[in-house]
């Protein structure tokens, strides 16, 4: 593996190949990239969609955070989270409870949220279900949640006590999670259009 020394880094963009701290140095706010083990993987621009459910989804995971003081949401889907040494991702929505929020540094998450949520591009779809549910369960993140719209497909796995994860069996058309108890969502939810307000959904609910 060739390494690109730090001034290199700024003026190449984007790099192929970086030492994590290299990286860190080169990649700023404004610039969205996966870094596995020395290389530099930098994501293609999401599309409106991708956003919308970015934010309505993880709006409601906010609203029912927030009003239960249970800890903090991110969902810019621009929040690095560092899984271990050499692996940072940048999952769509990120929960970490009130009592893991030491984890939250200024530029980054450093450790495993306790629930992450993901939405399916058509160039992400290995990516999501697969290199990443192996990627959050060795790490430790509590709970998973993949969602692709296009194939009106949903999956969430918690992790257990053995250390793999198992899937959340979903009951009377609802996903519940393990790791926020009275957290839901209609599966319904996530294949319609227009996608609902978080508020409204919250509203269904009954946490607003």
């Amino acid at each position: 593996m060739s390494i690109i020394v730090l001034d290199e880094i700024k003026t190449k963009s984007p790099p192929r190949f970086a030492t994590e701290e290299e990286f860190e140095a080169w990649c700023d706010e404004d610039m969205k990239a996966d870094y596995v083990d020395g290389e530099v993987i930098v994501m293609t621009p999401e599309s409106t969609l991708h956003g919308f459910s970015e934010a309505r989804f993880g709006g409601l995971l906010e609203i029912f955070a927030g009003e239960n003081d249970l800890g903090e949401v991110i969902s810019s889907g621009n929040t690095q989270v560092r899984l271990r040494v050499g692996l940072r991702r940048n999952p769509d929505v990120i929960f970490v409870r009130k009592s893991r929020a030491h984890i939250i540094r200024e530029n980054y998450i450093d450790g495993a949220p306790d629930l992450v949520m993901e939405f399916v591009s058509p160039e992400s779809e290995t990516r999501d279900w697969q290199e990443k549910f192996a990627e959050y369960e060795a790490a430790g993140v509590g709970e998973y949640w993949v969602i692709d719209r296009r194939q009106q497909r949903a999956a969430a796995f918690y992790l257990d006590d053995d250390g793999r994860y198992h899937p959340i069996t979903p009951k009377e058309g609802k996903l519940y999670s393990h790791v926020l108890p009275g957290f839901w969502v209609k599966l319904e939810w996530f294949w319609q259009t227009p996608i609902l307000r978080a508020s409204q959904m919250a509203r269904e609910m009954g946490v607003l």
